[in-house]
């Protein structure tokens, strides 16, 4: 099934935040379950999918998320579970060495969050590309009354075109953004505790655009998607893995598709010794990265995208994360390989904590085996051997891509835009539209696959006219 056909279920907002002008002007007390609103009220904090700025509102320009969170409107909550914590404090922290202890102390606490917001991910990231692209640390951590770390959110602010935005650190090699929370915090935290929180970065920066945040996570829900937000333009997929691999694949595939396969699998075997590695040594891993940037600009050059993986920084990231040990014996990112003889024909990264493996990337040998199938031949080795690991998830990040279906299902993901000046809300609403035609385009199947063919068209045509 295409992902497009999918229903996703999508956790409600809570509205009261975008509620509470219009009660304070009336003087009236908001409910603790005030009706569903269609038109935000605050003009900052307004769902963008509105689309109905109040430009005339001369309080605009003085509203911010600080304003907001210190609303003099009685708000009726929900009494907190008995013992839950409390935030007494929320601190920003613009360096990473400085937030290291907090991080490390919630990670260690098997907190809530992605393989992708581990500090050292972020931090090798934040050297290799974050800061030479003029991305500040904007980490924003609570504390408890006793100044343990409650939560930690790793954001980072950086301006361009006179617009200053707050986003996730991790960028285009981060494919599930949330924040990091301690299990009783995500328990008993609440929309009103979010709006307090986020309160603090007013003035930081014109607009907070958090993207590619997944609706739920390890069977938990995303505390953020209490806040408002909007359908990210692409899903996210993942499957449970089980510990006999053969019970998996019967389950995913059918007979047919088996016999394809193996048949694949034969027929590649011809072409010499067909060998499934995770890359170990250092010498190995600097060798199957150079081998990876080769094949994916190759792929990249023939579908008309652009490579991501070109720049030198991006790959200096890539390659000392593979290259970086993790306690467990591994590597911060895994390298993996199908090979035909002395020739890698398929690769895979990706990275790996609390039982999940998450595939970051994947390339394929250009203009050859390709009837073979290497990339699906290689995928159903690496899920193999997380199924002997004991590993209990897989996932293939975002995006659509039909090899995706072959292990992983489709997960729903949300985006959040909360301009925090003018400039803010237009880049806000601009953003929101662009974001939803981009996903009307990608969840119709005949649309997309006219796109596909036109890059390719337009690849093949850029490519002989170079050669030429």
């Amino acid at each position: 099934m295409h992902a497009g056909k999918i229903q996703p279920f999508q956790r409600r907002p809570d509205n009261r935040l975008l509620h509470v002008n219009h009660a304070a002007r009336a003087g009236t007390r908001i409910p603790a379950k005030a009706a569903p609103v269609e038109q935000y009220s605050n003009s900052l904090l307004r769902n963008p999918c509105d689309g109905r700025p109040h430009a005339s509102d001369p309080r605009f320009c003085r509203m911010s998320l600080a304003t907001l969170a210190r609303s003099p409107v009685t708000r009726e909550a929900p009494p907190a579970p008995q013992g839950a914590p409390r935030i007494a404090r929320v601190e920003i922290v613009r360096d990473m060495a400085a937030a290291r202890p907090h991080w490390l102390a919630l990670q260690h606490a098997a907190c809530f969050m992605t393989p992708y917001q581990a500090f050292d991910f972020l931090d090798l990231w934040q050297r290799h590309i974050g800061a030479g692209g003029g991305v500040e640390p904007c980490i924003v951590i609570g504390f408890d009354a006793g100044n343990a770390p409650l939560f930690l959110l790793p954001l980072g602010r950086h301006a361009a075109a006179g617009l200053k935005t707050i986003e996730f650190l991790g960028g285009k090699h981060s494919n599930f953004n949330m924040g990091l929370w301690r299990a009783d915090v995500l328990a008993s935290i609440t929309a009103d505790d979010l709006r307090d929180v986020f309160a603090h970065l007013s003035g930081e920066a014109d607009v907070i655009s958090l993207g590619n945040q997944p609706l739920m996570w390890a069977g938990r829900d995303n505390p953020l998607a209490l806040l408002p937000h909007q359908p990210s333009p692409s899903f996210g997929f993942s499957g449970p893995l089980q510990r006999d691999f053969d019970a998996l694949f019967d389950e995913r595939t059918s007979a047919v598709g088996r016999r394809k396969m193996r048949k694949k699998e034969r027929t590649l075997a011809g072409f010499g010794d067909v060998t499934f590695a995770r890359a170990a040594s250092d010498a190995e891993i600097r060798r199957v990265a150079e081998d990876f940037y080769t094949q994916k600009s190759a792929r990249m050059r023939s579908i008309g995208l652009p490579d991501v993986f070109a720049a030198q920084d991006v790959r200096d990231f890539v390659t000392a994360g593979a290259l970086t040990p993790t306690p467990a014996g591994s590597r911060l990112i895994e390298l993996y390989t199908l090979s035909v003889g002395d020739t890698i024909v398929a690769t895979m990264g990706g990275v790996c904590a609390d039982g999940r493996f998450s595939a970051m990337f994947s390339s394929i040998i250009h203009d050859r085996f390709k009837t073979e199938s290497p990339g699906e031949q290689l995928l159903v080795r690496v899920v193999r051997d997380c199924c002997e690991r004991g590993l209990h998830t897989f996932d293939l990040g975002v995006g659509e891509a039909s090899y995706k279906s072959l292990f992983c299902d489709a997960d729903p993901m949300f985006d959040s835009d909360w301009p925090l000046t003018f400039k803010g809300r237009a880049f806000a609403l601009a953003h929101r539209g662009f974001a939803a035609a981009k996903r009307a385009v990608k969840q119709n199947p005949a649309l997309w696959s006219v796109i596909v063919a036109a890059r390719r068209i337009k690849a093949r045509l850029t490519n002989k006219a170079a050669a030429s």
